[in-house]
């Protein structure tokens, strides 16, 4: 009796959870991504991931929120996911994925190096990551860059890595003070395969002054995170179904400035 109860109130923790976050967007919420106050300006904004997929998976609500309110998104991939010979594949179904989430093919962009090569163990130079973000940066004016933390949401050491590129060069040039650099949460794992139910926890931590700098971005159109993720039919197997599913992810993303 007491598991029913327990399940049972999960699943009505899920709904409301569900309810809270169709219902957010369209009311007032002064913690939305405001900017440093210029809502209204609109940015050129880079978004750095390691392999395609990553911005299914782990960016789908701040791509969505960006795009929604017409700010120019560019999406810099630094490999192309060829850990199992399907790099030309992966890199058609990221460009895919993207044009689903609202961002046209010209935009997306992706590496391959032969130093920065997809898999567990392959570490990437830092300097050669912030050399190629750099040439991004003067290409497209870009004034706001958004990437994994240092943990990288699921600790792969390419995302990691992605993390040090944009940190190692961004924030240690006086030159470049005029880009935002901001890096996207990771989480506890019972957080992160929480669902909807983590808008609770997000929303009560970024209100918190000690954390810094926080926005809480909640995914307007959850359903494109299927959508996007499905384009990737060389990965769209039964586990990353369930985590689409499950990761909070999914449904909101917290975004860090970095200092």
């Amino acid at each position: 009796m007491a598991f029913i109860l327990i399940i049972a109130s999960l699943i009505f923790l899920w709904i409301i959870s569900l309810c809270k976050i169709f219902l957010l967007p369209r009311t007032p919420f002064t913690k939305h991504f405001t900017l440093n106050g210029r809502a209204f300006r609109k940015r050129n904004v880079l978004l750095v991931i390691a392999h395609p997929d990553d911005e299914s998976m782990f960016f789908t609500p701040t791509i969505n929120f960006l795009t929604s309110r017409g700010h120019y998104v560019q999406i810099l991939c630094l490999s192309n996911g060829d850990a199992d010979g399907k790099g030309n594949i992966r890199k058609q179904e990221l460009f895919q994925a993207c044009v689903s989430l609202k961002v046209p093919m010209q935009q997306v962009k992706t590496v391959n190096h032969p130093d920065l090569q997809d898999g567990f163990g392959k570490v990437w130079n830092h300097n050669l990551l912030a050399n190629i973000i750099e040439e991004e940066i003067t290409s497209h004016c870009i004034d706001m860059i958004i990437t994994f933390d240092k943990y990288g949401v699921s600790g792969h050491c390419n995302h990691r890595d992605v993390h040090y590129g944009v940190c190692s060069k961004l924030l240690h040039d006086t030159s470049r003070g005029d880009i935002e650099v901001w890096e996207l949460v990771s989480t506890n794992i019972l957080r992160k395969y929480s669902g909807p139910i983590d808008i609770w926890l997000s929303m009560f931590w970024a209100m918190l002054p000690s954390n810094g700098t926080i926005q809480c971005l909640v995914n307007e159109q959850s359903r494109r995170s299927f959508t996007a993720m499905a384009q990737h039919k060389s990965q769209w197997v039964w586990f990353r179904k369930l985590f689409v599913v499950l990761s909070s992810y999914t449904y909101l993303n917290t975004i860090r400035k970095i200092k």
